[in-house]
């Protein structure tokens, strides 16, 4: 095995840091889902106001996306990770000590600077420890992270929220970030990034090199597509699901953490299948390949009724909507140069997850003026959308060596 292919104890490290770090943010966000109710009785808060919690998350997330990338490939992967998972717990922490809508708001934008922060870059950390033919693989073990933080949360939360209410589920949320600062502190630099930082005239221009060509200006716009379908799509499903599921078929917060369970072991499996794919079969293919699944499931599961039949659909729904979360990381390190690829990663992605912000409030308004199933359907349309911005803007780039 050539040194380039070589799989050692700090690919592993790195790998199990990232994804936890994933978990921490897949977590936070789901179990404030299931609490909103709960934390708009005591805080008496509106519907527009609890919905702007999760919308406000997603903006701060957003904002640390620009800057943590942007200072991670300038001063270091795991460097500003620790900033990230830092700011990240103190301000969950703080969410417990609410009083009011306001100070809550801005403890939620705060941690989600951190969160958004940390998202791309222990991604980028995870491809530059990692060998060009198990790159998709290893990115789509760091997006599994995710979905063990968000299985986690709906399995957690029924059990703990009567006991604990919605200000001990935030100090719980905590708990994430702490493993994932325990795995990071004893890591170090990736070599690709200690070769590149031994260029001073490289450092200061990562955002110049997300648009630094018409090519690669290409890229760029295809992936905020790629990236705005992704989050939208996930959020407009998962953050209103265990509302609708209760409000109109009668679950109880139990039945929906049963439901939101499935759905999530549906995309752990296609995230898992994303990443065999793509390093098999290439990155495009396997892009087209799970959004047209996305557009035919999207459509049968708005037909459903029948609570027995949306637990399975669900499952499947969630293996294609959600499985191309797989393949990002892979796509977007090979797409950038290491100066600029945890930039790219968080304001790409976060970029995406800005847009997705919206994804519950278009579907609240459209579950409002017509029905949950129309809502869900005119999701389909986005999918389409997502398969041209692949076919013209994402070149294939598997196997392809990180610079």
């Amino acid at each position: 095995m050539s040194k380039k292919d070589a799989v050692d104890g700090y690919s592993w490290k790195a790998l199990a840091g990232s994804a936890v770090g994933y978990a921490m943010d897949g977590f936070d966000l789901l179990i404030l889902g299931f609490m909103l109710s709960a934390i708009s009785a005591e805080l008496q808060l509106t519907p527009s106001q609890a919905g702007s919690l999760v919308t406000w998350t997603l903006v701060g997330a957003v904002f640390g996306g620009i800057v943590f990338g942007a200072l991670s490939d300038r001063y270091g992967r795991i460097r500003v990770l620790t900033w990230t998972i830092v700011l990240f717990a103190v301000f969950t922490g703080l969410c417990a000590f609410a009083q009011g809508y306001w100070d809550l708001l801005i403890y939620r934008t705060i941690a989600g600077i951190g969160l958004g922060g940390e998202f791309g870059i222990g991604m980028a950390l995870a491809a530059e420890a990692w060998p060009a033919k198990h790159r998709a693989r290893v990115s789509s073990y760091v997006a599994l992270g995710w979905q063990c933080g968000v299985l986690g949360a709906a399995l957690l939360t029924p059990l703990l929220l009567p006991v604990i209410g919605w200000r001990g589920m935030f100090l719980v949320g905590v708990l994430p970030a702490l493993v994932a600062w325990v795995i990071r502190n004893k890591l170090h630099e990736p070599e690709v990034f200690v070769r590149q930082a031994a260029r001073p005239a490289s450092k200061g221009q990562a955002f110049r090199l997300l648009v630094k060509d018409k090519a690669t200006t290409k890229i760029s716009a295809g992936i905020v597509v790629l990236c705005s379908v992704q989050n939208f799509g996930y959020y407009g499903i998962m953050i209103w699901m265990p509302s609708f599921l209760a409000k109109q078929l009668g679950f109880n917060l139990t039945k929906s953490a049963l439901w939101t369970s499935v759905t999530i072991l549906g995309m752990m499996a296609g995230i898992f299948i994303f990443g065999q794919l793509a390093d098999r079969i290439g990155r495009k293919p396997s892009f087209l390949l799970f959004q047209a699944g996305a557009v035919a499931m999207v459509l049968f599961y708005s037909q459903l009724t029948d609570p027995i039949q949306m637990l399975w659909a669900g499952a499947v729904l969630g293996m294609f909507v959600n499985g191309m979360l797989g393949g990002y990381g892979a796509l977007m390190s090979e797409a950038y140069p290491t100066e600029a690829r945890a930039t790219a990663q968080n304001v790409l992605f976060n970029i995406g997850r800005g847009v997705g912000g919206f994804g519950p409030v278009v579907v609240g308004a459209l579950v409002s003026a017509y029905s949950f199933q129309i809502a869900i359907a005119l999701l389909a349309a986005i999918y389409l959308l997502d398969m041209v911005a692949t076919v013209f803007l994402i070149p294939e780039l598997k196997g392809k060596e990180l610079e």
